[in-house]
């Protein structure tokens, strides 16, 4: 099959045949319809995250099953699925407990003394994030996907793969927006504008989208936000502060770094909760007035939207085809595998929100 391999950090991406090998008792054989370019990805493309190499990126995707092991129960061979980087064992305390995202368990996994998922001439090719969906198919853990109803188009389900679970989640379920509630959203790419989604569809009474680009008030505002702050030109902390009754009681970091989940701390009032969604480059750190605590103020991180994707996704599929959830205009171009490099620089430019791979354009 056709990867889209990455041999050396900063280096572009290698378009080169690779080998999957065959279903073990709980995987699943998927034919990969759609992957979005996701950011992340960008960081571990970058370095900002170190990961083993040579491999093959991607991991917001939507296939077709194309076989199943032995012992798969959860989907079946033509299921329409969308796969999720959080694959969970189910037994495990994180888990039973309702945290299935936290779960690390090894069994989602083939052993080191396995047979590689990806081969490259019989030598080993690394499988990022359990995923990799850069590629014409993917071998997973059944417990990596779940299956979704087959009138979703599958373009717009892979967004649901990662940065809309992550955006919308993190409202939902990380920081439980509620009714009437007011929030902020530092960062309008694809996983800030669906966090803007996610606070919108569980009722909070006022959004203020936050971006350095001014180009994103009209987009921010498609996806729910009331109000936008263009921060090239404006402390964001200050305007939040101006516009609200002392601070939001939510607000979401959506772009990774230091100064911004600063910022979303300091924009919080009493009792509020700032989240962390971007991924922080490591050794970056994040400095707070430790005085800021006796009002009762948290800051915490979210893992992909603390999500329970079995249940969540078939769900985020439903919102969409109701209208609720807003896909369609977080495409902003359609491209194929061999595009990927330019895709990735087009995202650095902070202008698109997502490009999405599809495998039979």
């Amino acid at each position: 099959m056709k990867a889209a391999v990455l041999r050396q950090v900063g280096k572009p991406l290698e378009i080169e045949d690779v080998q999957i090998s065959k279903p073990g008792p709980r995987e699943v054989l998927i034919r990969t319809v759609a992957a979005g370019v996701c950011h992340s990805d960008v960081h571990f493309y970058e370095g900002s995250y170190p990961y083993p190499l040579p491999a093959v990126l991607g991991h917001e995707s939507a296939g077709v099953v194309e076989q199943v092991g032995s012992e798969v129960t959860t989907v079946k061979p033509g299921d329409h699925v969308i796969t999720c980087l959080s694959a969970y064992c189910g037994h495990c305390e994180h888990c039973l407990t309702g945290h299935m995202s936290l779960c690390q368990s090894p069994e989602v996994r083939r052993a080191q003394s396995d047979e590689p998922r990806l081969t490259q001439n019989g030598a080993p090719m690394q499988q990022f994030l359990n995923l990799s969906s850069f590629a014409e198919q993917m071998l997973i853990h059944e417990h990596a996907c779940v299956a979704i109803r087959k009138d979703m188009p599958l373009d717009r389900a892979a967004l649901i793969g990662c940065g809309v679970m992550t955006g919308v989640g993190a409202a939902i379920h990380t920081s439980s927006v509620r009714p009437g509630e007011t929030v902020a959203v530092i960062g309008c790419g694809g996983v800030g504008l669906a966090a803007i989604n996610g606070a919108a569809i569980a009722g909070a009474g006022r959004i203020i989208a936050i971006d350095l680009s001014p180009g994103k008030d009209n987009m921010a505002r498609t996806f729910g936000a009331t109000d936008f702050i263009c921060s090239a030109d404006t402390d964001p902390v200050k305007a939040v502060m101006d516009m609200t009754n002392g601070g939001v009681h939510h607000s979401f970091e959506a772009i990774g770094l230091g100064k911004t989940a600063e910022q979303a701390f300091n924009m919080l009032r009493r009792g509020g909760t700032a989240n962390v969604i971007g991924m922080i480059p490591i050794g970056q750190t994040v400095s707070l007035m430790g005085a800021a605590f006796l009002s009762e103020k948290r800051i915490q991180g979210s893992l992909m939207g603390s999500n329970r994707f079995p249940v969540d996704m078939p769900r985020l599929v439903d919102f969409y085809l109701s209208g609720k959830l807003k896909l369609d205009d977080m495409i902003s171009r359609r491209i194929k595998l061999k595009d990927v490099n330019e895709a990735f620089a087009e995202m650095k430019g902070g202008q698109i929100a997502r490009s999405v791979i599809v495998f039979d354009a």
